[in-house]
């Protein structure tokens, strides 16, 4: 019989902060989804393990309450290691036609081998005023 894969766990002292949230209206952007916001991001590492981030999850979530689910491997391109007090920042950004809220999670593995995840704290992505 196989290896039953085992549930990635959260990984107390391993954090993120939303450092700011811009808007940038030179950004490509959709006629339905005329606003890019650009993100800023800490992922922190105080736990006392050093983990590897391989995968991410966003959930936006609009004015309407509809979802949109975008995941995929690596975090701007980095599959970031980060030993015990280590941080990695980073920005990107996100497109909407509403007020939204965005949230999700970093996924990837321990020193150990042990599935890993850590939540990024819901944010709002705010219209910016005409």
């Amino acid at each position: 019989m196989g290896r039953t894969p085992k549930q990635a766990v959260e990984v107390a002292g391993l954090w993120v902060s939303i450092d700011r949230v811009e808007y940038h209206p030179e950004l490509p952007a959709r006629v339905e989804q005329p606003y890019p916001l650009v993100y800023f991001i800490t992922i922190h590492n105080d736990s006392d393990r050093t983990v590897r981030l391989t995968h991410r999850k966003w959930i936006v979530t609009d004015a309407a309450g509809e979802k949109y689910i975008l995941e995929g491997e690596a975090i701007v391109g980095k599959k970031p290691r980060l030993e015990p007090g280590e941080i990695f920042s980073y920005n990107s950004y996100h497109i909407i036609g509403s007020d939204s809220i965005a949230e999700g999670s970093y996924h990837g593995v321990d020193e150990f081998d042990n599935r890993i995840f850590v939540r990024i704290p819901p944010f709002a992505l705010t219209v910016p005023a005409a």
